[in-house]
């Protein structure tokens, strides 16, 4: 058999020539072990050299990732002392108001926690408030991506991903906000109770395999204590290890710029700079809610008692991302069918449980139906500036509108008597509301956006004001006005318009009738949606715009003054 040419035989000579092996103290050691093995350094030179763009907004992903980490961390540490059991005992311990009263093991290890573990309070306060500061930040993220167009091709799925995160950690904080087993906390838990029970056909199905029985039953606790420690969590960073991931590969969008292009990334790389300003970061999140935690009182368990379900909190109020949900639970009419023998509780379902699914469902879909009205195929990297998108503004801001409403009619009754106002009206105005102040915020930012657009192109074409007013030879006062700089008028005009769709025609050349490859239904959206942008300069109109400014500069410069007066 012939052997392969590639293969070199060691020799005496060969040998004589290598180099010694050199040790070293030190990392040196172990990191040359690793890298003869799975080649740390090819790996860390590629991934340390990464290359980051520098934008505030870009912080909020970084907030709602170092809060996750901080709940890891405080979750931890509140696990080793809280009881997930809903068995019954006696308090015995520190709090003296509660003395001899009957409690779950679940409420009384949370006491515990808080009075007799030493920093037990501080760091439940820190795990509740980082809660609350993921779930915002992550929102608030998101908000952020939408607007500037981050989630089209090709960061589809990454939109995907974020909106599993969101939807997740909706379900972690509500499982960790009922595990203490209080009165506020039980009132909630009997609220979702009504939310499962109104799901028709299998709601009491689905409620006595939630709670093992009739409500509230003795395994909720339990069950909600593995979902918020093991399920969620581990659901939790397999979304967020993806999502990083995804990031990376599809490399880190950025705002328009100079220098700025759909096929480069201008920032700093991940080592030293990067890595330096998000460790800083952390430390100062983490400083941030350790502050919080010592200083702000958050979900005081001992002055609700324990949970009794013959009681209600007077009062009681949701965290924030899921008072919404109340909300338009209380202001939807009671609508309910009878069919057969079953039971359909519109009233609950629609504005509950349908709710929740048409919110997440619309922001799933939304990235595949905005490439769907505009016809847009192409990659992008470069971020569009919010008001370059008016419809999409203006229609994210609709959005967050109706969410406000619906947050605050979760609170019509903390309204009406902070207010000294009528439950019954404000539940009437804000089923008016829910349904017109979207509308009016819609029109009003879109008409702001197109605004903005008008400014932009007339900076772009006759500069900006100098600040000084000068009086013409005719009597009248005008300013001057000094082009801008190539920079910013590279930024201006490096959004790409689109064109609306046009209903193509439904018969080829020989009068044969054939499906038209855009229809008229997506035409007219494709219009609503792209038919009002401003128009951006052309180049013909900025050369001749320059041109216009150089000619008047120079006439400026005769003995009656300035002439470039616009």
């Amino acid at each position: 058999m012939a052997k392969p040419t590639s293969v070199v035989d060691s020799s005496p000579s060969v040998e004589a020539t290598e180099a010694p092996a050199v040790h070293k103290g030190g990392f040196t050691g172990p990191l040359r072990w690793a890298d003869e093995r799975i080649g740390v350094a090819k790996i860390g030179k590629a991934g340390l050299r990464k290359i980051f763009p520098d934008h505030w907004s870009f912080l909020l992903g970084e907030i709602a990732l170092y809060s996750f980490i901080i709940l890891l961390i405080t979750g931890v540490f509140l696990t080793i002392w809280f009881k997930p059991s809903m068995a019954e005992i006696e308090y015995d311990g520190s709090y003296q108001l509660l003395k001899g009263m009957p409690v779950s093991e679940a409420f009384a290890s949370t006491l515990h926690i808080s009075f007799d573990v030493r920093g037990g309070l501080l760091v439940r306060q820190i795990h509740h408030w980082a809660a609350l500061l993921f779930v915002a930040a992550a929102f608030v993220h998101m908000l952020r991506v939408f607007f500037t167009g981050a989630f089209r091709k090709p960061r589809e799925v990454n939109w995907l991903i974020g909106v599993g995160l969101m939807s997740m950690s909706l379900i972690a904080g509500f499982a960790g906000y009922s595990l203490p087993d209080d009165l506020l906390s039980g009132t909630g838990l009997r609220f979702v109770d009504g939310l499962i029970r109104s799901i028709p056909i299998i709601g009491t199905w689905a409620e006595f395999f939630v709670f093992g029985g009739e409500y509230p039953g003795d395994l909720v606790i339990p069950r909600l204590y593995m979902v918020h420690i093991l399920l969620v969590p581990g659901l939790l960073l397999g979304l967020v290890a993806a999502h990083l991931v995804l990031v990376v590969y599809h490399k880190h969008s950025q705002y328009p710029g100079p220098g700025r292009t759909e096929n480069n990334v201008v920032g700093y790389p991940l080592f030293p700079v990067y890595a330096a300003k998000a460790g800083g970061f952390f430390f100062v999140v983490f400083g941030f809610l350790v502050l919080m935690g010592g200083l702000f009182q958050i979900n005081p368990v001992w002055t609700y008692g324990p949970y009794d379900p013959a009681k209600v909190t007077a009062g009681s109020q949701p965290d924030w991302y899921m008072g919404w949900v109340e909300g338009a639970i209380r202001i939807v009419p009671n609508i309910e069918s009878h069919w057969g023998p079953t039971t359909w509780s519109w009233a609950i379902f629609l504005p509950g449980v349908g709710l929740m699914g048409l919110l997440f469902g619309a922001l799933a879909v939304w990235p595949f139906i905005e490439a769907w009205i505009t016809g847009d195929k192409r990659e992008h990297h470069i971020l569009d500036r919010p008001r370059n998108a008016p419809t999409r503004t203006a229609l994210g801001v609709a959005g967050m509108t109706c969410y406000a409403m619906f947050w605050l009619s979760g609170g019509n009754d903390i309204l009406a008597t902070r207010f000294h106002l009528s439950l019954n009206a404000i539940t009437i105005f804000m089923r008016i509301a829910v349904f017109v102040a979207p509308i009016i915020a819609f029109i009003i930012t879109r008409r702001i956006c197109l605004s903005l657009q008008r400014a932009d192109r007339e900076r772009t074409l006759h500069g900006s004001e100098d600040g000084v007013i000068v009086r013409s030879p005719a009597g009248g006062y005008g300013e001057g006005h000094v082009p801008v700089p190539v920079d910013e008028q590279f930024t201006l005009t490096q959004h790409v318009q689109h064109t609306p769709l046009e209903a193509g025609p439904t018969t080829d050349g020989s009068g044969v009738a054939r499906k038209a490859e855009v229809g008229g239904f997506r035409a007219r959206v494709s219009r609503w949606f792209l038919g009002h942008d401003i128009a951006k300069p052309t180049t013909a109109e900025l050369d001749a715009a320059a041109h216009h400014g150089d000619h008047s500069e120079l006439e400026g410069d005769d003995d009656e003054g300035p002439k470039a007066l616009h």
